[in-house]
């Protein structure tokens, strides 16, 4: 059996969606600390049209964080298809906007192969009506929820920019389950 095409955002205001989001939920990957918390990314429209991006969490009390940028996949695509690339890593990833609702508020991004999946709010906290309604949207996109893994968050989220690692040693470290 093929699995259908993902149904991605068409006409994403990229200036709306720029700003702080925090992931509610993800698939662990291997590249994030295992007990990571307080995970968010910011996004940054660049006058050239790129996203630079900012992925910070915090692990054994520490922040750590990668820096990359994004941009669209196809130019001249109204489709929100992006693809990723950190500074030190040599991957270029694709950050697919699955749904954003009406106010850019949350968000479901996933990738193609349906090996990742995010939730994302402005807010650290989602009420579960909102959650299962998001969680239940990535279903019907065949992605197995089952697999999701919620982000612990503080109730008041850190605001401090803490050092910044800039050799991606926690990168490296997370390979290895550290």
């Amino acid at each position: 059996m093929t699995e259908k095409e993902l149904k991605v955002v068409k006409g994403l205001d990229l200036k709306r969606y720029m700003g702080r989001w925090y992931e509610i939920a993800s698939f662990q990957s291997f590249f994030q600390p295992k007990d990571g918390r307080d995970t968010r990314a910011t996004y940054t429209l660049k006058d050239d049209g790129t996203v630079h991006v900012l992925n910070e969490t915090w692990t054994g009390g520490k922040r750590i964080s990668i820096e990359g940028y994004a941009s669209k996949a196809d130019p001249k695509s109204d489709e929100a298809k992006l693809k990723v690339k950190f500074n030190l890593v040599p991957i270029v990833g694709d950050y697919w906007v699955l749904y954003v609702d009406p106010g850019y508020q949350y968000a479901v991004v996933g990738e193609p192969r349906r090996k990742s999946l995010w939730i994302l709010s402005r807010r650290s906290h989602l009420n579960k009506e909102i959650y299962d309604d998001l969680v239940k949207k990535a279903k019907e996109e065949g992605y197995d929820v089952s697999k999701l893994h919620k982000t612990p968050q503080s109730d008041t989220p850190p605001n401090e920019e803490g050092p910044v690692d800039t050799k991606g040693v926690w990168w490296f470290k997370s390979l290895f389950g550290k």
